[in-house]
């Protein structure tokens, strides 16, 4: 089985067998996760809006919606606008963070939440652009969409096709579906709490693999490990056991391992909209993600903004 690892925000990914809104900016400490490929299912857009109760229609609303449609609707509005700008003269800002930003993160990020508003206005948004949107007291809605416009925008703003838009919707905190979609290359997983995982229509399985020395490593740069003296030996104990460590892929790496391409995926430093939507899509394709204890990987927040889940902040580790 395989297994990936965040923590504070740093992760880890390795195979071994055995409208009234209110609006706060995010506050963050990075997480820890360990993940395991499992399987999801990919669902097409539901052509109707009514159902048939008494030969009478009852309004979409008054139903829950379809949230793998609403997710894949949401991430093609997107794509019309990373499109726009992938491999064009794109200005690129540096936020606080230092981290880089564009206007294609901001857009996409726009157009994404317009889909989720439509569909699920009683539902918590998290972007890592815009931040918390509330519909009501902060921090109570059952639901929470999480937003990764353009993961991998070094690679957006490089030319290289490995970036991805993350979109994550949480139920009590609990991940249950998970979208990676990289519309340069046509390449779309999705995962659903409960369903295999699939990669552009059609299930997907992660390796099983049985060795350590055997496994193909990721991680998007050993620098991430950096943050802290214990990440960085425990990231060279297993880079030291691996049969070769890759760098540089973002997101596409967790895809890669639900499609059983690559066998680990390690690392650091990740806020939640950066690994939340990798949680279902690995479990759907037969893996395990967990913090680097071992515990379930949750999300919730308090009005406050506060961590709920003390897993959360620290080290996470992902194990197909």
């Amino acid at each position: 089985m395989l297994c990936a690892v965040s923590c504070n925000c740093r992760l880890f990914a390795t195979h071994i067998s055995s409208s009234n809104s209110k609006r706060t900016s995010p506050a963050f400490a990075p997480p820890c996760c360990i993940v395991r490929p499992a399987h999801t299912c990919r669902r097409s857009l539901p052509p109707l809006r009514y159902a048939q109760a008494n030969r009478r229609p009852v309004h979409l609303a008054q139903a829950q919606p379809d949230h793998a449609a609403v997710a894949e609707e949401a991430v093609a509005a997107a794509a019309k606008v990373t499109l726009k700008y992938f491999r064009s003269l794109v200005d690129v800002e540096t936020k606080p963070d230092t981290s880089p930003v564009t206007a294609a993160d901001r857009e996409a990020e726009e157009a994404i939440i317009a889909v989720l508003k439509q569909h699920c206005p009683d539902y918590g948004i998290l972007g890592e652009e815009s931040g918390y949107d509330w519909p009501g007291e902060a921090g109570q809605a059952e639901y929470l969409w999480v937003i990764d416009p353009i993961d991998g925008t070094k690679s957006f703003i490089t030319g290289k096709p490995l970036w991805g838009t993350l979109l994550a919707l949480l139920h009590k905190g609990e991940p249950i579906l998970g979208i990676i979609d990289q519309p340069y290359t046509k390449e779309r997983w999705v995962g659903m709490k409960g369903r295999p995982t699939t990669f552009n229509g059609e299930e997907v399985h992660a390796k099983d693999t049985k060795e350590l020395e055997a496994a193909y490593l990721y991680a998007t740069s050993p620098h991430m490990f950096e943050i802290e003296d214990q990440f960085s030996e425990a990231w060279d104990r297993l880079r030291g056991k691996v049969r070769l460590p890759l760098y540089g892929a973002d997101c596409y790496a967790y895809g890669l391992l639900a499609s059983g391409h690559a066998d680990l995926v390690a690392e650091c430093d990740m806020k939640p909209y950066d690994y939340l939507a990798h949680v279902p899509i690995v479990q759907g394709a037969g893996g395990v993600v967990t913090d680097w204890q071992g515990g379930a990987l949750k999300w919730q927040m308090l009005p406050s903004g506060a961590w709920v889940d003390k897993s959360m902040p620290g080290d996470s580790h992902s194990f197909s």
